[in-house]
């Protein structure tokens, strides 16, 4: 049958390559062996997934994918021509594997140099996924993992550390797992208040061993991630609160939340005008001297869609007047 690959990806056609990567890590790790035991269903997919990314992230696959269309498209390439010169390697560490996987997984070859394998897919992600360090690498306490690592030739690597703007606001204490020699070690980092995106904490002796056997160190390199209220702008975080006409008309009192765990009562003065922002000075984000910002309030006015008969009587009868 015809495969969309964009479909299986959940990608549109004209997606970017990050995008493509990005769907493909996502659905990799939800598909992934360790998470499905025993489903046989969730394996195909995984093999699915796999197969649609080898063409989409090969800029000429995916260019003769476009312009033949599936079924034309699969006439002319075999499932040896698809994942011909698949970069295994490079998409196991996409996936949060960051060991000389040549050498880690038997295959041997030079250090430094970029390789192909030419394996049979299935055997080769069973083989991989059965003796390689489970998805929990990374796992803080609040039991979400996370696997972005990037490893030097010293042993030294670098993994992306979550944290959310409460944790940026009030700093805090996380125990995380991580494996980087394939055995599992807890480990307890403090995350000071006002912690800055893309900023690394360093922990000695925690990386990876080097081919002499020395011990590199652990880089946690945070990533300050999206908050479904609050928007930042450096240090000032900005949440959006709709009143009602009246209310904007009137004057009225809302309860916003902040990042310090605590609502508060704002003011909202009669005649407000949609797009106002009202400040609450101080309860933004730490900086590097510990003086925070602020936190702003965006006014927006709730335009009523469905209006009973009464209402737009008043309403007409307003417009009437001149409001």
């Amino acid at each position: 049958m015809p495969k969309d690959y964009y479909k299986i990806l959940g990608v549109s056609r004209n997606a970017s390559q990050e995008e493509i990567k990005r769907a493909y890590r996502r659905l990799a790790l939800k598909y992934h062996p360790d998470r499905n035991k025993g489903n046989k269903e969730a394996e195909e997919k995984f093999k699915e997934i796999n197969e649609a990314y080898a063409v989409l992230s090969d800029p000429e696959k995916r260019r003769q994918y476009d312009q033949f269309g599936s079924t034309e498209f699969h006439r002319r390439f075999s499932q040896e021509d698809i994942f011909r010169d698949f970069d295994f390697e490079s998409i196991f560490k996409d996936l949060g594997i960051g060991f000389d996987l040549g050498s880690f997984f038997g295959f041997g070859g030079v250090r430094g140099r970029r390789k192909t394998f030419h394996f049979d897919l299935g055997d080769l992600f069973s083989q991989v996924f059965g003796t390689s360090p489970r998805e929990d690498w990374f796992e803080d306490t609040r039991h979400r993992s996370y696997r972005e690592e990037k490893a030097s030739p010293t042993g030294d690597i670098v993994l992306e550390l979550p944290v959310t703007l409460e944790e940026v606001a009030s700093g805090a204490e996380k125990v995380i797992s991580v494996a980087p020699t394939g055995k599992p070690e807890r480990l307890r980092v403090k995350i000071p208040p006002g912690i800055e995106e893309g900023q690394k904490l360093r922990i000695r002796a925690q990386g990876a061993y080097d081919w002499a056997g020395k011990r590199g160190d652990l880089y946690l390199q945070i990533k300050i991630e999206d908050h479904p209220i609050f928007e930042r702008r450096g240090k000032d975080i900005i949440c959006q609160k709709e009143i009602r006409f009246t209310e904007a008309v009137f004057g009225t009192t809302v309860e916003v939340p902040t990042l310090y765990g605590k609502s508060v009562k704002v003011k909202i003065p009669p005649g407000t005008k949609g797009g106002a922002k009202l400040r609450l000075k101080g309860l933004g984000l730490p900086g590097k001297d510990g003086r925070k910002g602020d936190q702003y309030i965006e006014i927006h006015i709730k335009v009523p869609k469905d209006l009973t008969g009464d209402q737009k009587k008043l309403l007409r009868k307003l417009a009437e007047l001149g409001l």
